[in-house]
């Protein structure tokens, strides 16, 4: 996809529009077209140019970094984008929040917020995306970064007592540490609006692990930043989980990985790999026990079959389902779960 004029070659701006600048789907081509490229400069010119014709800043992040950045991972899915180029176009497009933030205007008086992503979540361009149009809403923002551990968030909710979290969760196999994050925010004395894909299709998950509530874009968290879902404190009892089966699975984590890597035997570069698709899995299977819905489990193991590393990894999948399978059978949620799982993969093609 590289284009011969090379990564310094100036991409063309946003067409000249009357009035307020429109993130059209020539704008959004335009600047794919840089990240392709690797190419800063230009990219930051069709940001700011946006911001100079009218445009928020929740239009340049939510039309058109968030939605290019859902087609770079979508290249990278698909095998059309290699790690390098997801990685490069990724860095490109931090860049450019930065640049569309250092043009923001002085906070406002809303309120403070805090936002961080979930311990173990290492995709933080989302959260920053959130972190600008919130902070452009009026809010005071305290961006925590990604994988925030647990211990370190409620001290800083302690020592500076804001109005809410805004959490980031972007695997739902880290829905367990998410819950664990929103358990002890409340506990604080602080409601938690939860975003990201790993906390479902429409945020199906955010109530059963504590959230008050749950936006699929920042303009939702502003949204919902201004409303009666996030008071000062929060109120009601954390939702209870519809089973402690998954405490038990959760603590049978290392001897599954044990018993998957003696079934395999993989070769010794590759039993850190195997190890961790197994920690992942076992994690994925607690969090779909945790909020009572299979179809976690299922979506993940779907994923796993399509992402580029594991497309060959069919049999690895079924190994493991069927060894933790095996060692869990005292626990009927975790067996019925599993076997929908590998289900999916005998009548996937």
């Amino acid at each position: 996809m590289s284009r011969p004029d090379g990564p310094t070659a100036a991409a063309p701006g946003p067409p000249a529009v009357p009035g307020p600048a429109v993130v059209g789907p020539e704008v959004v081509a335009a600047y794919l077209d840089c990240l392709d490229r690797a190419d800063l400069p230009a990219a930051t010119r069709i940001a700011t140019g946006l911001l100079d014709a009218g445009s928020s800043v929740a239009d340049v992040l939510v039309d058109l970094v968030a939605v290019t950045q859902r087609e770079v991972g979508l290249r990278w899915l698909t095998g059309r984008w290699s790690v390098a180029q997801e990685h490069a176009a990724t860095h490109v497009s931090e860049r450019v929040v930065e640049a569309v933030a250092a043009r923001s205007g002085p906070t406002g008086d809303r309120g403070h917020v805090v936002m961080a992503c979930v311990e173990g979540e290492w995709h933080a361009l989302a959260a920053r995306i959130v972190v600008e149009v919130v902070r452009a809403a009026g809010w005071r923002v305290t961006f925590l970064g990604a994988s925030v551990p647990v211990r370190h968030l409620v001290s800083y909710l302690h020592q500076t007592g804001p109005d809410a979290v805004l959490l980031s969760c972007v695997q739902p196999s880290r829905l367990i540490r998410a819950g664990r994050m929103i358990e002890a925010c409340r506990a604080a004395g602080v409601p938690v609006v939860a975003g990201g894909p790993g906390f479902g299709p429409d945020g199906r998950w955010a109530a059963a692990v504590g959230a008050v509530a749950w936006g699929a874009t920042a303009r939702d968290a502003a949204r919902l930043l201004a409303g009666p879902l996030c008071p000062t404190t929060p109120t009601g009892p954390v939702p209870a989980a519809g089973t402690d089966e998954y405490v038990a699975v959760l603590r049978r984590r290392r001897d599954l990985v044990q018993l998957v890597l003696r079934e395999v035997a993989p070769e010794p570069d590759r039993v850190e790999d195997v190890a961790g698709a197994v920690a992942q899995l076992v994690d994925a299977l607690a969090a779909a026990i945790r909020v009572g819905d299979p179809g976690l489990l299922v979506e993940f193991v779907r994923w796993q079959t399509e992402v580029p590393d594991a497309r060959d990894g069919s049999p690895l999948l079924d190994t493991m389902l069927r060894v933790c399978a095996t060692a869990l059978t005292e626990h009927p949620h975790a067996g019925n779960y599993l076997r929908q799982a590998r289900t999916l993969l005998t009548t996937t093609p």
